[in-house]
């Protein structure tokens, strides 16, 4: 020590710490690291903002120095010309707060405007226990009556529907639980089953019709061809989000299932459902399935579109859920078999709770490609918002117009499909995903 401090070049005293330069630390050191690093980098970076701003500097006045008061395009294009002059171009928006509620209801009744909104509204307090593991779960309860008091709300018609409806679910479940302490678990399930589709089928309606007659209370009807704009998108969506979850977790299960025949129909569902455009299926449900019912017998042709769109989804998260569960390592199995838990009960606390965490990033994906297909169903004449597009164009007062209906069709699907992925990653973080 004595040695290195009588040398020149070794220094005795340390000298105080001092701030980074200004050019690496803050903004301007953020932009030299990520934007001009090299030259490369540099090139790039001006190209892009160029770029940005010859976009922006023509969308921007386009969308923001729109008029919203007109009555026709031509109205709209005389305005902007007495403001701006005849070389710049702006927005019409006057088409969309003229047609906004047809744009959103459709052909729905206006005085009946509360009763989508109020199933809007219902259907988001019973996701939220659902979607929020932090919020009481009493709301669950919600969550449980949303499924029958929506779509009563939604067509209207006797209270006695929605009662019905949920009361085969107690039957199924009261035989299942009956026979499955008295015979075997297996045959219950099976009962259960079958027993709730022949309340449906046959014993639903007498039982309503007999209610209804005793106790008359119900609300106004509305029919099917009355439902359009984004109710219409929304109503599939989420009907073959929340019905394909399920029925794709059945399937996942079921194809890797050791029984042969319960595999080969799984595996012939999947691949025969995925060999199949969606276009085509909505086809069958619109012109096709009719002509395989009873003569007279009129099936909703909402309902057909949802049962469409439903296993359509359902084939494909099937095998998003399959790729979750062949990620998971042989041990989680071996460990459900070395705790001496059954098929189900490994499933239900091991194996799905993994295989679905992993699956999160291609569920969302099925989700959001689902609700952006139900624009689909436009083909089969059904009045979705791309549907009204087309309706409102046909109209004298604004025909011609585009960009305007479109952006504004986008830009609510957008919002809708954002908020998926958002949630999405909100979720991944808090079961942090990563291994």
């Amino acid at each position: 020590m004595t040695m290195n401090s009588t040398q020149s070049y070794v220094r005795t005293e340390m000298l105080p710490e001092k701030a980074p330069p200004v050019t690496n630390v803050g903004i301007i050191g953020w932009v030299r690291q990520n934007l001009f690093a090299t030259w490369l980098d540099a090139i790039l970076t001006l190209m892009a903002i160029y770029i940005a701003y010859s976009v922006l500097s023509f969308l921007l006045p386009w969308i923001f120095g729109g008029f919203w008061n007109a009555n026709s395009l031509n109205e709209c294009r005389a305005k902007i010309i007495e403001v701006y002059g005849e070389s710049q171009n702006r927005a019409c928006w006057g088409v969309i707060h003229e047609r906004f509620w047809q744009l959103m209801y459709g052909f729905y009744p206006e005085h009946l405007y509360w009763r989508p909104n109020l199933a809007l509204i219902l259907l988001f307090a019973g996701l939220a226990p659902i979607l929020f593991g932090s919020l009481p779960k009493k709301l669950i309860l919600v969550s449980v009556a949303v499924p029958f008091i929506a779509p009563w709300l939604l067509w209207g018609g006797s209270v006695w529907v929605p009662v019905t409806a949920f009361l085969g679910f107690v039957v199924g479940y009261l035989v299942h639980k009956f026979v499955s302490v008295a015979i075997s678990p297996l045959l219950g399930l099976i009962l259960g089953v079958l027993s709730a589709i022949i309340w449906w089928l046959f014993l639903m309606g007498p039982v309503g019709e007999a209610l209804q007659n005793i106790i008359p209370l119900g609300i106004e009807s509305v029919e099917s061809r009355k439902f359009g704009g984004f109710m219409l998108s929304i109503l599939l969506g989420i009907t073959g989000i929340t019905l394909s979850f399920p029925l794709g977790i059945i399937l996942a299960l079921g194809r890797q299932s050791n029984l042969i025949i319960v595999k080969s129909l799984c595996v012939g569902f999947i691949e025969f459902i995925r060999g199949v455009p969606l276009i085509t299926l909505l086809f069958v449900a619109s012109v096709l399935l009719q002509y395989f019912l009873p003569k007279g017998t009129e099936f909703d042709i909402i309902l057909r579109v949802m049962i469409m769109v439903t296993i359509f989804a359902a084939a494909y998260m099937a095998e998003v859920i399959r790729g979750g569960l062949a990620a998971l390592p042989k041990g989680q199995y071996e460990a459900a078999d070395a705790l001496g838990l059954d098929y189900w009960q490994a499933q239900r606390l091991i194996i799905m709770p993994q295989a679905l965490k992993i699956s999160i990033p291609g569920i969302v994906s099925t989700f959001i490609g689902l609700f952006k297909d139900t624009t689909l169903v436009s083909i089969i004449a059904m009045a979705d918002p791309i549907q009204w597009v087309k309706f409102i164009q046909s109209d004298s007062d604004w025909n011609g117009i585009i960009w305007e209906l479109y952006g504004f069709v986008a830009f609510v699907f957008f919002i809708f499909c954002f908020s998926m992925s958002r949630y999405s990653m909100y979720l991944e973080r808090k079961l942090q995903t990563g291994h």
